[in-house]
């Protein structure tokens, strides 16, 4: 019998080629492999577990902030990422706005960090939800490694490796959401986590926001854009249109009023292609890839 050659849609699977199994009794929120392409780490909310690729029935804690009694637990570890070029060095930010940089030739044990990055609060505005905002979703190394990028609910950060009491660059992601911010928490998009992505030369930053807008920031010339990604524009080799969202009194024409952006529709994951200007962003179910023409 001669087998008949039927033709059928293409099916995409992923099989797993190793499992690395009993590490982690919370969720993982961070995988970063290391730039010595033999190592990988792990992150939860309180633990941090190196792994070795040819290994995967045991790790090797580096970072543990669990408390002996839980109750005294203060803040938890949001996201982690190694150093680009060095293996020994490497990030890890917490819900309470602070990251981390941590040296692994120090101690076997990484609790004691080597550089601690925080931004003093202004009390002037100190609300309920000021904890919440500054808890950290995202943080990325730059590719040169001398930057890293933090994420929280407001805005972008940029902080130099060699200034640790302030960030260098402060973005506004969606700063019209202050004074919706006591809604946000009663639907619960206040605890949203989005993600942030460098351009391959570290010159543009990209991050996603609500109504389905992504925001970018031109480190060198200071603009910012709001694009839409959305299924009504999304043909092929249409151009995308500036946003512009209104805060209060008259609505131009091409604005949108804040109060009729849709919360539902939200941008958390977004990647930038290494070397070239393609960018993948992540809405709800849908995946865009855009090219600059």
């Amino acid at each position: 019998q001669v087998p008949v050659l039927r033709p059928m849609d293409l099916m995409v699977e992923a099989t797993p080629r190793r499992v690395f199994a009993n590490a982690h009794t919370y969720h993982i929120n961070s995988i970063s492999v290391n730039s010595d392409y033999e190592t990988y780490m792990s992150a939860d909310d309180l633990r941090i577990n190196l792994w070795n690729f040819e290994i995967t029935n045991q790790s090797f804690n580096i970072v543990d902030i669990k408390p002996a009694n839980m109750e005294e637990l203060t803040e938890v570890i949001t996201a982690a990422e190694f150093h680009p070029h060095h293996c020994n060095t490497f990030v890890y930010s917490s819900s309470k706005g602070t990251i981390r940089l941590c040296d692994m030739r120090t101690s076997a044990l990484c609790d004691r960090h080597a550089k601690f990055f925080e931004e003093p609060e202004d009390p002037s505005n100190r609300s309920f939800f000021s904890e919440i905002i500054s808890s950290i979703s995202d943080v990325k190394f730059s590719h040169s490694g001398r930057y890293i990028m933090t994420r929280d609910y407001l805005t972008v950060k940029v902080w130099d490796l060699n200034m640790e009491n302030r960030p260098i660059e402060t973005y506004q992601v969606h700063d019209y959401l202050r004074s919706k911010l006591c809604s946000l928490y009663e639907n619960d998009c206040i605890f949203d986590k989005f993600e942030c992505v460098w351009n391959g030369s570290d010159s543009v930053i990209m991050t996603g926001s609500y109504n389905n807008f992504f925001r970018m920031f031109d480190r060198n010339t200071k603009r910012d854009v709001t694009l839409e990604a959305s299924r009504e524009n999304s043909k092929p080799r249409a151009i995308l249109k500036p946003r512009k969202v209104c805060v209060g009194g008259k609505r131009r024409k091409d604005e949108i009023s804040v109060d009729s952006l849709d919360f539902s529709k939200k941008i958390l994951h977004t990647a930038w292609h290494p070397s070239e200007n393609i960018i993948a962003v992540a809405a709800t179910n849908n995946l865009y890839i855009f090219q600059d023409k």
